[in-house]
């Protein structure tokens, strides 16, 4: 298959053209023009997802298996110009986009398998007591319905998994909702394809061609269109925390108030506890170092804090990571604007004073370096900027004097994605410590690995507590990401063939 790009939006089936453009800004190979959102084209998109809500939402479970199904075959029907542009747009290597690829459409088939049995709408029946005293109670039948069209704004550093056909889309289309996609201008050529992608499998299956949307770049006021728009019931974003924000901040001074399911970013702190580091601290080192250099650091999971105590086993840490850190060569950046955060996050913590460098060798343009520093807790605990998130490969060591100052920098710490636990037997005492005060700080709790990587499976939770994630019972990976766009209804003294899931 050939790269074909019309460079417009799809809305309701047809591809639409706007009053001004953009052009794409690739790390290689040939820009290409698109056209730029407008709020009249949000109000059709939206408009046409009302429309086709109600009969969507009503298809079988099968059928709607089905389609969603449909839409993981036509990406992978399109591997090639996918991979190639991909690349192309965001700079990253063909095989981490092929990996990103193979989990965007198993997470869809999960999605498709999850709903096919009708257990995820968590049926349940009361019946009905007509001789109860003092009062009868009457037949309650409760079950999930969907909450209505969806907006999903596409992330910058995952072109695939959290973009067009991500996981925000997939969990909306397998509840029965209807989709307007924000695509991200950091990939448009790739969302694009993708786009054709569910538009061939709509017109395949037949569903209605109002359920998905895409509407191409445009300014923040774009975006502050969509969340506003009246007919949209819930948002799924995945970004930087200042944009969350003020998008959430929308949604909730909306006059209906909708629910914005925002995952907006976290440092992922790791606790290196003594008896570990002890046993292995070169490996831990070597590790870390890896974990925080994947994809040039470009993860929400990505490892960005240590915590240990000084001695010589966290200089053996530091030393190790210190000298793979030095071998990484450097990277390119996902956009020219992801770049420039990061020499800001490094400028931020050297303009503090307190940190000591102990690697960094300079960045320009859209190329990232790994730098490196080391602080004590009780300046970790007195300045907040570093406990900020720099998105690139930077990390921090942060050192502690004893293990109750280790317990104490855990119970200062805001909501985080993940939290993490290297220990051994011996530390025992310390981790049992710990852990229910990270609970309270996390949705994932790692022992002895890196965070790095999220399994897209039943149990997997990706989100957490203020400012990980807005929604601290929701997750945006797994089956459970389904939930976040049902909401419950109770069916009093209704016949079971009225009240029941179709």
């Amino acid at each position: 298959m050939t790269l074909k790009l019309t460079g417009k939006h799809l809305v309701a089936g047809e591809w639409v053209d706007g009053p001004s453009t953009f052009v794409s800004e690739p790390s290689d190979g040939e820009a290409h023009r698109f056209y730029a959102g407008t709020k009249h084209i949000v109000d059709q998109a939206a408009m046409a997802a009302d429309a086709a809500f109600e009969t969507y939402r009503s298809i079988s479970h099968v059928d709607r298996s089905a389609f969603i199904r449909r839409i993981a075959d036509e990406i992978e029907s399109r591997a090639e110009v996918i991979s190639t542009i991909g690349s192309q747009e965001t700079g990253l290597p063909r095989a981490r986009l092929e990996g990103e690829r193979g989990r965007t459409v198993n997470q869809l088939r999960l999605f498709a398998s999850h709903i096919e049995d009708n257990k995820y709408l968590d049926f349940r029946h009361d019946i009905q007591l007509p001789d109860r005293k003092p009062v009868p109670r009457p037949s309650l039948r409760r079950w999930q319905v969907p909450v209505g069209p969806v907006a999903v704004f596409g992330a910058s550093n995952f072109p695939l998994a959290f973009s067009v056909a991500g996981g925000d889309t997939a969990s909306a289309l397998a509840a029965g909702c209807s989709v307007v996609v924000k695509g991200h201008p950091a990939h448009p050529g790739t969302s694009e394809i993708v786009a054709q992608a569910i538009h061939a499998a709509i017109y395949t299956t037949g569903v209605p061609a109002g359920v998905f949307s895409l509407v191409q770049g445009g300014s923040n006021e774009i975006g502050e269109a969509l969340v506003t728009h009246p007919l949209i019931q819930a948002v799924g974003f995945t970004g930087s925390l200042r944009g969350g924000r003020a998008l959430f901040d929308l949604c909730a001074r909306r006059p209906v108030p909708i629910p914005f399911f925002g995952e907006l970013g976290s440092v992922n702190p790791v606790f290196m506890l003594p008896a570990a580091l002890g046993a292995r601290a070169e490996t831990l080192g070597g590790e870390w170092a890896e974990s925080l250099t994947m994809g040039a650091g470009q993860f929400c999971t990505n490892p960005g804090v240590v915590i240990a105590l000084k001695g010589q086993s966290t200089e053996r840490f530091v030393l190790a990571a210190k000298e793979l850190l030095k071998g990484v060569k450097r990277q390119v950046m996902l956009t020219k604007d992801i770049a420039k955060a990061y020499r800001e996050g490094i400028d931020r913590i050297e303009s503090l004073g307190v940190a000591t460098k102990l690697l960094g060798t300079g960045c320009n343009s859209r190329e990232a370096t790994p730098y490196l520093y080391s602080v004590s807790a009780a300046e970790w605990s007195k300045n907040r900027e570093l406990r900020e998130e720099v998105f690139g490969p930077l990390g921090v060591v942060v050192e502690a004097n004893s293990e109750s100052e280790m317990i104490e920098i855990a119970g200062r710490l805001e909501g985080q994605l993940t939290c993490t636990l290297h220990h051994d037997p011996d530390d025992r005492g310390l981790t049992l410590e710990l852990l229910p005060i990270l609970e309270r700080k996390a949705g994932r709790l790692i022992s002895n690995g890196f965070p790095t990587g999220v399994e897209v499976c039943d149990a997997m939770v990706h989100g957490g507590p203020y400012p990980a994630s807005t929604n601290f019972g929701a997750t945006s990976v797994g089956t459970l990401a389904i939930r976040r766009f049902l909401r419950p209804v109770c069916y009093q003294g209704f016949l079971a063939d009225i009240a029941c899931p179709k």
